[in-house]
C-alpha cells in the first residue's frame, strides 16, 4: 500500500502541526501532559476552536459541513492530534448521532440538529446499554409507547459516559414487542435530557472518576418528530452507529504516541538507576508492540479509503475494533510494568473510590498507570465486546 506523502499532503501535515502548536488551546495540552482530567468548560473550548479552523467532521459528507479530506489527510490529523497530545474528539456528536441522523433523518431533523453537533453547541450522550442488555443489546427493555404526538419513554440506560453533561441523548428503544425476532420493534429516537422524567444517576469508578452514569426515563415524553428514519428500524440505524464507533475504538494514533512516549521513558535513568531501554525481555514486548500497531495502522488506512469512497463501515470495523482494544490494553501493562511499585495509589488509612494526589506513591504521571490500566480494561468491552465482535467475522467474513 503506498502511503508515501505527496508535496500537498505534507504542507497540510505542517498546517496541521502548525495548528497544534499555536492556535489550540495551549493551557488544555499543558492538563493534558500533565494528567489532569479537563472540566466540562474545556472540552467544549477545544471543540469550538477546532470548529472555528473547519475540522470538526472529517468524515462528514462536506454538503452537511464536512471536511472533504482525503484518507491520507484524515490519517495525517489524527496522527498530528496524537503527536501533539490533543484531545480525541467526542465521539456521541460528530462521529455517532451526526451520522445517523445525516443519513436516516428526515430533513426537519438534519437542520434542527446536525449545525449545533457540528458546532458543539449541544453535548450528546448515548443511550443503548441497559443492566440486563449489554452486549446482548436486543434484550433491551426501554419501552416507548405512542400517544397521540409523542412517545411515552420509561426504563433505564447504564454505562451512560459523561451523561452527566449532555444536553441530548439518542437512545434505543422498544416500540413493539409482538416481533418474530427481539432485533425487531426498536426504535431510535432522540431525548432532550432536561425532559421532566429524565434522571442521572453517577457511577464512580476505581479511578475515582465520574465518567460513567446511570439514566432512567420516567414517563418521559418525547415528540414523535424525534424519532429518527422508520419505526422499529432502530436496530438496522444502531448497528450503523456502532460500526461507526467501532472504527473510531482502534485509536490507531493515540496507540502510537503512547509507544513513543513509552520508548522515550524507558531511555531515561531515574535517580542514577538502570535505563528499561537496556532490559531486552522489556524492549522486546515494546518492539513487538510496534510490529502489531503498524500492521493495524495499515488495516486502518485501507478502512478510510473504503470510506472515503461512499462505503460505510463493515465487518472490517470488528477487526479494527478487536485489535486496537488489545493492543491499548497492552500498551498499559508495558506502562505499567515500566512504572512498578511508583504506579501504586496507596492511602495511608484504606483504599477509597478517590485517590488524593498527595497519597499517591510516585510524584509523576506514572502514578495514573495503575488507573488507567484498571479502567481501560473497558475497551474490550463497550462498542459491542470483542467476542462479539469474533462472531460477526465469523459471520459476515467468514461465511460461518
Amino acid at each position: 500500500m503506498n502511503v508515501t506523502f505527496s508535496a500537498e499532503d505534507l504542507e497540510f501535515r505542517d498546517e496541521v502541526r502548525k495548528y497544534f502548536e499555536t492556535e489550540f488551546p495551549q493551557d488544555i495540552l499543558d492538563k493534558q501532559n500533565r494528567g489532569i482530567p479537563l472540566p466540562r468548560e474545556d472540552v467544549v473550548r477545544w471543540h469550538k476552536n477546532i470548529y472555528e479552523k473547519g475540522w470538526a467532521a472529517a468524515n462528514w459528507p462536506t454538503e452537511y459541513g464536512g471536511t472533504g479530506w482525503t484518507p491520507v489527510q484524515k490519517y495525517i490529523f489524527s496522527d498530528e492530534q496524537a503527536r501533539a497530545n490533543a484531545p480525541v474528539f467526542l465521539t456521541f456528536g460528530v462521529g455517532m448521532v451526526g451520522p445517523v441522523i445525516y443519513t436516516y433523518g428526515s430533513e426537519e431533523q438534519k437542520k434542527r440538529f446536525l449545525p449545533d453537533i457540528l458546532e458543539f453547541n449541544t453535548w450528546w450522550c448515548q443511550g443503548y446499554s441497559e443492566s440486563g442488555a449489554g452486549s446482548d443489546l436486543a434484550s433491551l427493555k426501554t419501552r416507548a409507547d405512542l400517544n397521540g404526538d409523542h412517545y411515552v419513554v420509561n426504563g433505564s440506560k447504564t454505562w451512560n459516559t459523561l451523561g452527566q453533561y449532555a444536553d441530548w441523548i439518542f437512545c434505543l428503544v422498544r416500540t413493539n414487542t409482538d416481533v418474530a425476532r427481539r432485533q425487531e420493534g426498536i426504535s431510535f429516537v432522540l431525548i432532550d435530557m432536561k425532559q421532566p422524567g429524565v434522571t442521572i444517576k453517577p457511577i464512580v469508578l476505581l479511578d475515582g472518576e465520574h465518567e460513567v452514569n446511570e439514566i432512567f426515563f420516567d414517563n418521559v415524553k418525547v415528540p414523535v418528530e424525534n424519532l429518527v428514519g422508520e419505526e422499529g428500524k432502530g436496530w438496522t440505524y444502531g448497528k450503523v452507529l456502532l460500526q461507526h464507533e467501532r472504527t473510531a475504538a482502534a485509536h490507531v494514533a493515540r496507540s502510537k504516541y503512547n509507544l513513543r512516549r513509552l520508548r522515550t521513558l524507558a531511555g531515561e535513568s531515574i535517580d542514577g538507576g538502570t535505563r528499561l531501554a537496556d532490559d531486552n525481555i522489556f524492549m522486546r514486548k515494546v518492539a513487538a508492540a510496534e510490529i502489531e500497531l503498524k500492521a493495524l495502522e495499515y488495516t486502518e488506512l485501507r478502512t478510510l479509503a473504503s470510506i472515503s469512497s461512499g462505503k460505510a463501515p463493515g465487518p472490517e470495523s470488528s477487526i479494527l475494533k478487536i485489535a486496537g482494544t488489545d493492543l491499548i490494553q497492552r500498551i498499559d501493562s508495558l506502562y505499567l510494568e515500566a512504572s512498578g511499585y511508583y504506579a501504586l495509589p496507596y492511602v495511608r488509612d484504606q483504599y477509597a473510590p478517590d485517590f488524593p494526589a498527595a497519597d499517591y506513591v510516585g510524584e509523576g504521571t506514572e502514578t495514573t498507570s495503575a488507573l488507567s490500566y484498571f479502567n481501560n480494561r473497558k475497551h474490550t468491552i463497550f462498542a459491542g465486546s470483542n467476542e462479539i465482535q469474533k462472531n460477526i467475522i465469523a459471520k459476515h467474513v467468514l461465511g460461518l
